[in-house]
């Protein structure tokens, strides 16, 4: 940004008027109903880190997560040599505006801006401490302000991270090499909460307009820390009393559920794996790492990021998705192109997400992609397709939902395409054209003319013509069978070590003849017996001892999952069939269930 624009730009945030008259009050119970309806938004990791660019004196980052803004830490570099990385800063062309505009073009509705990251410096002109942007860098700039003007023209809500429990530059704040030194006391670490801490908060909280959230970043239960309870709880008061509205984040370090919580962040890149009332969001790069990073190299695929976006809003939860601007301002061209695709589906396909959560199924992966849905005027609802994998018979399985579908529609550049479609019981068979309508990701819209009724214990029809019967789609279990997720080497499974039995409940389109085969691994020396049972019809299988199998030669190996064909079920008509498995194991035998697969006989 040249000299003449920063002078406008600056005279428009005088101009704005960021007094404190806040929005009136909401009840607790919808303060973060805007939140859901957003569903996507920016986070900026940007602050002195951004200049070192996650090189040090001709070294890379000390440690192999490799984010940037962990630089000054990881690299153990003094204070005073940190600090002159402000002379770095390219003020002539940094321009906020341009990140809430590109946010805009993404899609996104809100954006949250590392105020004060880990490092101790805060972006604004604080009053509070010498070590601040503005002040290292020499500069009447005021970032803060001008991103909160930026929003206000553009229609953004703002919110603002705050690294409270550490704090690498307040000689009473905390780092973690402070577990080796023990030299902070209570009382030294409660001179920096109030003298840093909640001061510098009261300056966001009443200087910059309305604030739509506080995003904290302690990741453990504030327990297992120096900060105590009641330090969080004056954090809570004082937003409460001067931003009644703002939203709280679960990493204020508070065992959750708690009033003073207003959503729940998960760990850094972590998806939802199962549906939640409660409003809940994933924090997510583009890349890997969350500062700039010049030897970034793991970008995300576009296609990636949207499904990451889908799959929470499925789960009726958020993504907010991180760029990590240079300390000229510039966010890379391969982060602007991911976010430029995103913005461009969410224009044709926007009602997919917006205002959307997901229906609750046992399992809510379809192997074709995910399910959102949102209730329109009346007792309309509509539900949404979101097809990851065009399948190659053109023929969309939808299984679980029992209400009559009154339309279906394929929605190519925002526009809708009649499909046909049938239904029988739970499933639902639509019929696709031969081309996809995205290269991303394909939306199918559903309507019905009242809020549907779920079948949620349904086991999915694959696209392959079977069912998968496994860890997560059961309808019962004993409580004592452990679910495991797949771990990078050993698939989902459910490790039985106990006589007991498992049901799935299967809906079951035609009559005929069906094979049945088994997945899993026997740990014991001798083989174990097992019945699967089906409109009652019995198959006995004996399970073979397995052995393991190599992953990496002379270097990897894990247990080994045989398959094993069991044989075929009889089903004279179409209807529900609850298939079960009882394996009969002696006290030391256990068994790893991978899947049971079930086909039609063609």
């Amino acid at each position: 940004m040249n000299i003449k624009s920063c002078t406008i730009l600056l005279l428009f945030v005088g101009m704005a008027s960021f007094s404190n008259a806040q929005r009136p009050a909401i009840p607790s119970d919808q303060r973060a109903d805007w939140f859901t309806q957003a569903r996507f938004g920016m986070f900026i990791h940007w602050g002195l880190y951004s200049a070192a660019e996650g090189i040090w004196k001709g070294e890379r980052l000390r440690n192999g997560n490799n984010y940037a803004e962990w630089l000054r830490y990881r690299n153990r570099i003094s204070n005073k040599e940190y600090t002159a990385l402000a002379k770095r800063f390219d003020w002539d062309k940094i321009n906020p505006e341009e990140w809430v505009l590109l946010a805009k073009k993404a899609g996104m509705k809100y954006i949250v801006i590392t105020a004060k990251h880990h490092d101790g410096i805060a972006l604004w002109d604080t009053k509070v401490s010498e070590y601040s942007l503005p002040k290292l860098g020499k500069t009447n700039r005021d970032v803060i302000k001008e991103l909160a003007a930026a929003c206000k023209k553009h229609n953004m809500r703002l919110g603002f991270y705050y690294s409270h429990w550490l704090d690498w530059e307040h000689p009473d704040g905390w780092d973690h090499n402070q577990e080796l030194t023990g030299r902070i006391t209570d009382e030294q670490y409660d001179k920096y909460w109030q003298g840093k801490v909640l001061p510098q908060l009261r300056e966001l909280l009443t200087n910059y307009g309305d604030i739509a959230m506080l995003w904290f970043d302690m990741w453990v239960d504030h327990r297992t820390t120096i900060v105590k309870k009641e330090q969080l709880e004056q954090v809570i008061k004082l937003v409460r009393e001067l931003q009644p509205n703002c939203l709280i984040n679960s990493r204020l370090g508070l065992p959750t559920p708690n009033p003073g919580i207003d959503f729940q962040t998960l760990g850094d890149n972590q998806f939802g794996s199962t549906y939640n009332d409660q409003p809940w969001e994933t924090a997510g790069t583009i890349a890997h790492s969350w500062g700039y990073n010049s030897l970034e190299n793991q970008w995300k695929s576009s296609s990636q990021l949207l499904q990451s976006l889908i799959d929470n809003v499925s789960l009726n939860g958020n993504f907010t998705l991180n760029i990590g601007p240079r300390a000229d301002g510039s966010v890379p061209y391969e982060g602007v192109r991911r976010l430029e695709d995103m913005g461009s589906w969410l224009t044709k396909n926007g009602e997919a997400i917006y205002g959307d959560a997901g229906l609750r199924f046992n399992d809510p992966r379809f192997d074709w992609g995910r399910v959102t849905t949102r209730k329109i005027t009346g007792n309309k609802q509509m539900v949404y397709l979101n097809i990851y994998n065009w399948p190659l018979d053109h023929l969309l399985h939808l299984s679980g939902i029992l209400s009559k579908v009154e339309k279906a529609f394929l929605i190519r550049n925002g526009k809708e395409e009649k499909l046909s479609f049938t239904q029988n019981g739970p499933l639902t068979l639509i019929q696709l054209p031969g081309e996809q309508s995205d290269h991303f990701v394909s939306v199918v819209k559903l309507e019905y003319s009242q809020p549907v009724q779920v079948d949620p214990s349904v086991v999915a029809a694959s696209e392959f013509g079977g069912y998968a019967l496994n860890s997560k789609n059961y309808m019962h279990k004993p409580d004592e069978f452990e679910a495991k997720p797949f771990d990078g080497l050993l698939p989902d499974r459910l490790l039985i070590h106990k006589e007991g039995t498992i049901i799935w409940k299967v809906y079951i389109p035609e009559a005929g003849q069906y094979t049945v085969d088994i997945s899993c691994h026997n740990f014991a020396s001798a083989d174990v017996n097992a019945v699967i049972s089906a409109n009652q019809q019995q198959l006995t299988v004996n399970l073979k001892p397995n052995g393991k199998v190599v992953v990496e030669p002379h270097e990897q190996y894990t247990d080994e999952f045989a398959d094993n064909r069991v044989g075929a079920f009889n089903f004279t008509k179409p209807g529900y069939y609850e298939i079960s498995l009882k394996t009969n194991l002696k006290p030391e035998q256990k068994l790893d269930l991978n899947r049971i697969w079930i086909e039609k006989v063609q």
